[in-house]
């Protein structure tokens, strides 16, 4: 029984031995006493009391648990483990959100002229009055000039006329800098005259045709019927892609 002191009570001879039994023989009266008997001379012993206690049955009832500890210093990482197997293939997950459509860059235009023209100043710019092609409007028919709207670089090409016995002198021009000439000499015949060009362009520059006066007259042919004077450009590749 839990909690119980168990104490067992053994009856000994303060020698720590029990009294020696005496020997019969089997030619001894039947009537002769049969209970021990003490020798002479050994004097009476009293028993000792020991007391013996069962440590087994001394535990008691489980105790609660106690507060958690406070946590240890962390070891040192170890080694790294073995790689482990390849898992298996995830499910297909849900479509994204629709991206924005790419945004194509471009820049073109092409016009012409159907009149004549005389320069009367040193430097006249070419105007032009007949549309080919002018995508989002980036040629500025009223001061002839194209503006650049998409930076890269760009091909454009001038097709003249000239006068019979009139000098033919023109610059293809980006911003200020003349860039190419288109010349002919006075001559009895008029002939076609072009030039061509490539340009790396920034925002906002401009690419226009100026007329160059010197001694002589200059001068273009056209009519009202044909065109012989265009003026085209596009861009060939944008700078940021």
């Amino acid at each position: 029984m839990s909690g119980l002191l168990l104490a067992v009570v053994l009856l000994l001879p303060l020698g720590g031995a029990a009294p020696p039994r005496l020997c019969r023989r089997c030619c001894d009266h039947v009537g002769q006493s049969e209970g021990p008997t003490v020798r002479s001379g050994t004097p009476h012993q009293m028993p000792e009391i020991r007391t013996y206690i069962n440590m087994t049955i001394l535990k008691g009832d489980k105790g609660d648990r106690g507060d958690r500890g406070t946590p240890g210093k962390a070891g040192q990482d170890g080694p790294p483990g073995a790689r482990g197997p390849i898992g298996y293939k995830g499910s297909k997950g849900q479509a994204g959100v629709p991206g924005e459509a790419c945004k194509i860059q471009y820049s073109a235009f092409s016009v012409g002229r159907r009149k004549a023209l005389h320069s009367t100043d040193y430097y006249q710019a070419l105007v032009f009055d007949t549309v080919f092609v002018n995508l989002e409007e980036h040629f500025n028919m009223f001061e002839g000039k194209f503006y650049c709207s998409v930076p890269g670089a760009y091909y454009f090409n001038l097709n003249v006329h000239t006068w019979n016995f009139k000098e033919t002198y023109l610059h293809l021009m980006h911003n200020e800098q003349n860039k190419a000439v288109v010349y002919a000499q006075p001559s009895d015949r008029s002939i076609m005259q072009s030039q061509a060009i490539m340009l790396l362009l920034g925002r906002d520059d401009t690419v226009w045709v100026r007329l160059y006066k010197r001694e002589r007259e200059n001068a273009v042919y056209s009519d009202d019927v044909d065109v012989y004077i265009t003026f085209s450009g596009f861009l060939v590749k944008p700078t940021a892609e």
